[in-house]
């Protein structure tokens, strides 16, 4: 039987682990989220919306799902009253931590080049 289309990844995926990683940690969210999660060792699912100026409850549950999925965040709930959720980084996910380190950095960099350019 034929795999459809949209289950059939293109062969750099597979092969390249850059491409790979950009597709797992892809998308507006998944970074932002990763490093506010960093800076806690957990963290409320509403305190979390809160740091994440701009994320609909929609994006933010899907992309904790995503990164949960591929291990790299770690959902705990609480069976208390009233029952709440809590949510961190995975070891996994904090060997990342040192090149979001460098994308910071260069983030600040470009963002003063751009400023004094004005």
């Amino acid at each position: 039987m034929k795999k459809k289309a949209e289950d059939e990844k293109p062969y750099y995926i597979e092969k390249c682990p850059v491409i790979r990683a950009l597709d797992i940690l892809g998308g507006k969210w998944r970074l932002a989220i990763i490093w506010e999660l960093s800076h806690y060792e957990s963290i409320r699912y509403n305190e979390l919306k809160r740091h994440l100026c701009g994320i609909t409850n929609i994006m933010l549950t899907r992309s904790l799902q995503a990164l949960e999925q591929h291990g790299l965040v770690e959902r705990k709930e609480f069976c208390q009253i009233p029952p709440h959720v809590e949510y961190s980084i995975t070891e996994s996910c904090k060997a990342l931590l040192p090149a979001l380190e460098i994308i910071n950095e260069w983030g600040k960099t470009r963002a003063e080049l751009i400023k004094n350019q004005l």
